[in-house]
């Protein structure tokens, strides 16, 4: 008999006989579930995914060069050469006066290793693409990626007023060394340091009087400063090392050296010239070149500080680096941290990731428990526990498969999860449904559970299969998204792909196990109770009365759908009546479709997410001193700090804040200069406040930018983008034909940027005028006097920014300790004062520095940017308003560029701009969010038709027709009256996760439309008439595609609450609503025109 069974029954029916009654299957599923806890265990946790991104800066000197000479001799042909790189995805260059640095973008996903040593490759295989004579020194390269930014960042403070910049410095140097040695950690680093240097600040009327020259003194520093070699005698049959000569080692050493002699004129006596009698020699802190200080709500007064920036190796968990940093600062408080200083953890994102994956974690298991719930109110509470059962072991192996795939525990790969917790349950629902009932049936009574429950498994098992395909094929096309986007997105049609094809074993291996287990007492009770009522004590009364309801459903199931259809198939006016059923179908998709087109449902990328920090980026007019940009600072962050839900600012002058991933990609860690600052805004946790950090943002932006206005700085408010982010959310790229034409057109677009209604942030790449002072040297008569140009550039160079003329050997420092020759500052500052100098010639008299230059004065030249090869100039700004999506803010300026005064104006969408030997005039290229926003949407659109194309081909394979795949997938786009129609109620944007719920509908739907076919083509071969089986097909079905669909929406419903998701889950919700609804209905009367088309082509 079994022989039989197996040799009729197909693969699904043949793996359930197999492991239903096997000592295995146990034993299989606790091995599952270890390996759950196992990924659990080891997975690294993280608040987002981490994108292989890599960036690269080169940086090229060129002093004394002017911005068109970097540009043309040393820009140019680095990015000529940069772009025979493979995999390259942008190259930038910024030349300006004496410097040039090039940004090399690489494709997203490529190695890092691999792009940095083709990077170091090719620099180094064409280091003759610069002719030797420009005294260009070698390339820096700085490589920059997503492990380059810090998990962690300390901002030490005082409120003690001895405990300045300096001190807290030494403090941040010793914490360096002490978590360096914390496993896992990479790159550790001070922020806002004042690192000490030996201030050598010379007098020049002194040095006059004694007629002492810098260069006199900088030979004499660096002959004291030197030792030599370590060598070695042999004295009394023993090798004795010798050491010849020592270094400078104390600020006395260097004070007490010997430059040179004088006469006294009083006594013409001979005298020693010491250092210290023509110059200052102290150990300070440098000249500030930025500043950081911390203000909370306690502490209304800005705090000296600096911030330790901690980043983590790759494939290291955030959660237990973090930890260990906090618990290792506890251990050396009062030891290396004095009791006066406080440590704030200004970034977390450990614990970020921690709470993120715990919350997650936390709806995954209610949503778990609802989907158990769900079926133990439909059917009894043993079927709950095998689908429960079920679920945690398929959970238990995605983990695990998660985890073998590279991803990591963030709230991608777990909303994935949840999303699809509805998706992975309906195999075993299905199973489980329809071994429920035939435990009903009448043939069965007398049956063993082994007996029927492989026919049961087998008669759903075909549909199930190619149904779990289905949405398979619909989500994996979406794991190709290229882009930024792509790797973002990949853990959700990954995990939820693996999770439906080890749902699909579970359902086939563990579900029959368990259900012979579990219901074989219930089948027991169930006779127990038809042969023996009076034994009542022995009988499961709940399930008895369940499957005396059971055995009825059907018929009530049955009268109501053919209440419902009768009007469609069997009326007299059946055929009209289809026809304005499918009017008003088509009818309400084209509604449906139109609502984004009268902006009822607003596009949008993604929505912000409720962050824990913002940034609020400030550029002061170039020029600006540090102390001034720290001034406006200072104003903007007392009314920052008045906002409740902050808890702490960081005032960054001259310097960055730590940089996130979006802080990586817009290069904000290049911001070194005098007029740029940075605000790192940090909010109180997200339970201690009622707003979104996206509502605190657009309340703190006018207030700031009218605070900003009063000081001609730029105030804009950057916050961390939900997805990859962009250099701006509206961004131009200008293109022409000369220099000056760009910056016209630069300052034209601006204006139109500005005057475009919820059009914020608005800013240029066009530098502020700013003045520049040029010492011209007489050549001639420095050639005549006896002086070299080198001699003049040098003492001028050492008189302004100090020269480094060698370090002092000290023991104590870790970072070594700089002897700066340099004028005082009252001197620097004055030309006249400058001019006095005096240079030794070479005839070894001294001659001033005004003998030999002329002071020319003019304005700063403007810094020429280059985007692969082109000129470029750039026009950036942001969205406000109640659309609050750059897309339409982009084509209302686009709108406005169609003018007859711009008609020589081209606009590129999508296309590259001209080469500069082609183009014709002004090329507007928008980029920003518009150009991911356009890739992503419209590489998901693809993947959607390509899931479309292999859904239909899986149909065609099974029913081996060409026409009944069309009437599976007709409801697919009856989704769409759920989905728009819900995101306008909630009031929700659609965004590419919207899109993903979609794409995930189209599995979804089409499975349940499987379900129906093929049981109307059973009941077909049992003899019924077609339109009996299209009704019984709707009656038996529609208990098994409601449980699903509402399983799936539950799931859904634990994602709502989130602010980048619930796009996803309105989609979900309201698209399996109607969907599921209609898919009932339309399915079987589609199936029924086309089978009675059929019949009339047959009997012609």
């Amino acid at each position: 008999m079994a022989n039989k069974i197996n040799k009729t029954m197909g693969i699904s029916g043949r793996i359930a006989q197999s492991f239903q009654d096997s000592a295995l299957t146990p034993l299989l599923a606790i091995f599952a579930l270890l390996l759950g806890f196992f990924a659990i265990a080891v997975t690294p946790k993280e608040e987002e995914p981490q994108i292989d991104v890599t960036f690269a800066n080169v940086f090229i000197a060129y002093p004394g060069a002017s911005a068109k000479e970097v540009e043309q001799l040393v820009s140019i042909p680095a990015q000529q050469v940069l772009s025979e790189l493979a995999g390259v995805d942008d190259i930038f260059s910024i030349s300006s006066p004496g410097q040039a640095v090039l940004t090399v973008a690489f494709e997203v996903g490529m190695p890092r290793q691999e792009a940095i040593v083709n990077l170091y490759n090719q620099v180094q295989s064409h280091g003759d693409w610069l002719p030797q004579g420009l005294n260009i020194p070698q390339p820096i390269i700085k490589p920059m990626g997503i492990d380059d930014v810090p998990i962690m960042a300390l901002t030490l403070s005082s409120q003690d007023t001895t405990m300045g910049h300096e001190q807290l410095t030494r403090i941040a140097h010793s914490l360096e060394t002490e978590l360096k040695t914390i496993a896992g950690t990479r790159d550790i680093y001070t922020l806002g340091e004042h690192n000490s240097v030996l201030s050598i600040r010379l007098d020049p009327s002194k040095m006059n009087g004694h007629n002492i020259s810098f260069a006199d003194i900088s030979q004499r520093l660096q002959s004291a400063n030197s030792g030599g070699q370590l060598s070695t005698i042999i004295k009394n049959n023993e090798l004795i090392k010798l050491q010849a000569g020592n270094f400078l080692k104390t600020v006395a050493d260097v004070e007490n050296l010997i430059i040179g002699s004088y006469e006294d004129p009083v006594s013409q006596q001979q005298g020693l010239l010491y250092l210290s009698d023509i110059a200052s020699v102290t150990q300070q802190a440098d000249t500030p070149s930025n500043y950081v200080f911390i203000k909370t709500p306690k502490q209304a007064a800005i705090a000296p500080a600096v911030t330790l920036s901690i980043a983590k190796q790759p494939g290291t968990n955030a959660v237990d680096i973090t930890t260990a940093i906090s618990e290792h600062l506890a251990a050396l408080e009062n030891r290396l941290i004095p009791d006066s200083v406080t440590v704030t953890e200004t970034r977390n994102y450990g614990m970020t990731a921690e709470n993120k994956s715990n919350q997650l974690i936390g709806k995954l298991l209610f949503a778990t428990l609802a989907v158990v719930l769900l079926v133990l109110f439909t059917m009894s509470w043993r079927e709950a526990v095998i689908v429960g059962s079920a679920i945690f072991i398929t959970l238990a192996l995605t983990l695990f498969a998660s985890w073998v795939w590279g991803f990591t525990l963030n709230r991608i790969s777990l909303f994935a999860l949840i999303f699809s917790i509805g998706i992975l349950v309906d195999d075993a629902i299905v199973v489980v449904e329809n071994i429920h009932r035939h435990m009903s049936l009448p043939e069965n009574k007398n049956s063993s559970l082994l007996e029927f429950i492989p026919r049961a498994v087998d008669e759903v098992g075909s549909p199930t299969i190619l149904a779990t395909f289905t949405v398979i094929a619909a989500l994996m096309p979406m794991a190709f998204v290229s882009g930024l986007m792509g790797p973002y997105m990949s853990p959700i049609p990954i995990n939820a792909s693996t999770g439906m094809l080890i749902s699909l074993i579970i359902a086939f291996v563990v579900t029959p196990w368990l259900a012979v287990k579990l219901l074989n007492h219930s089948k027991h009770d169930q006779s127990n109770h038809n042969g023996h009522l009076e034994a009542g004590k022995h009988t499961d009364k709940y399930e008895s009365a369940q499957a005396d309801t059971d055995s009825h459903t059907d018929g009530k199931a049955y009268r109501f759908f053919e209440r419902l259809m009768s009007p469609f198939i069997i009326a007299p006016k059946a055929k009209r009546n289809r026809r304005l059923l499918m009017a008003g179908t088509v009818s309400l998709i084209l509604m449906a479709v139109m609502l984004p087109v009268f902006k009822i449902v607003v596009l949008k990328m993604l929505p912000f997410d409720n962050k824990s920090e913002l940034q609020i980026i400030v550029d002061m007019p170039e020029g600006t001193p540090l102390e001034q940009t720290l001034m406006v600072l200072d104003e903007l962050s007392d009314y920052v700090i008045s906002v409740e839900e902050v808890s702490d600012v960081e005032l960054y002058a001259g310097t960055a804040a730590p940089i996130n991933f979006n802080g990586l990609v817009r290069q904000y860690y290049l911001r070194q200069s005098p007029h740029h600052g940075d605000l790192q805004v940090n909010l109180v946790d997200k339970d201690n406040r009622d707003r979104q950090s996206h509502d605190i943002a657009l309340q703190l932006r006018e207030p700031l930018q009218t605070i900003g206005r009063r000081f001609n700085a730029n105030v804009k408010i950057v916050e961390v983008p939900p997805g990859p982010p962009v250099m701006a959310a509206i961004s131009a790229e200008v293109y022409g034909l000369d220099y000056d034409q760009q910056v016209a057109a630069t300052h034209q677009l601006a204006k139109i940027f500005q005057q475009t209604q919820d059009v914020v942030d608005v800013d240029t790449w066009l530098d502020a005028p700013q003045q520049q002072w040029t010492l011209e040297i007489r050549r001639n008569r420095a050639m005549i006097l006896g002086l070299s140009e080198q001699q003049i550039n040098q003492a001028i160079t050492t008189a302004t920014a100090g020269w480094d003329i060698g370090y002092l050997h000290s023991e104590q420092q870790k970072y070594a300790l700089p002897m700066r020759l340099r004028l005082s500052q009252s001197y620097r500052d004055q030309m006249e004062q400058l001019l006095t100098l005096k240079i030794r010639n070479n005839q070894d008299n001294l001659i001033a520095l005004g003998e030999v230059v002329t002071l020319e004065k003019s304005l700063i030249e403007q810094t020429i940017y280059h985007k692969n090869q082109r000129p470029v100039m750039f026009v950036t700004a942001d969205m406000a308003g109640p659309l609050d999506s750059p897309l339409y803010g982009l084509f209302d300026i686009s709108g406005q560029l169609k003018e007859p005064e711009y008609d020589q104006w081209q606009q590129k969408f999508i296309a590259d701009p001209n080469t500069p030997g082609t183009a014709q005039g002004i090329e507007i290229k928008w980029d920003g969010e518009w150009q991911i926003t356009y890739e992503t949407f419209r590489d998901m659109g693809i993947a959607y038709g390509v899931g479309m194309i292999f859904i239909y081909l899986l149909v065609v394979a099974q029913f081996r027709s060409y026409s009944i795949p069309l009437v599976i997938m007709a409801p697919i786009p009856l989704t769409i009256i759920g989905v728009m129609p819900g995101h306008a109620l909630f009031d929700a944007q659609f965004t590419a996760t919207s899109m993903i719920g979609m794409i995930a509908l189209a599995g979804i739907i089409v499975r349940n439309s499987i379900l129906l076919v093929d049981f109307i083509n059973q009941q077909l071969e049992k003899g019924l008439a077609v339109e009996q089986a299209v009704i019984q097909s709707a009656a038996v079905r529609a208990k098994p595609i409601i449980l699903t669909g509402i399983a799936a929406m539950t799931g859904a419903f634990f994602i709502l609450d989130d602010p980048i998701f619930n796009g996803l889950a309105i989609s979900l919700i309201f698209g399996i609503l109607v969907s599921t609804m209609m898919t009932l209905i339309l399915i079987p009367l589609l199936f029924f025109v086309l089978h009675k088309a059929k019949q009339g082509v047959n009997n012609s």
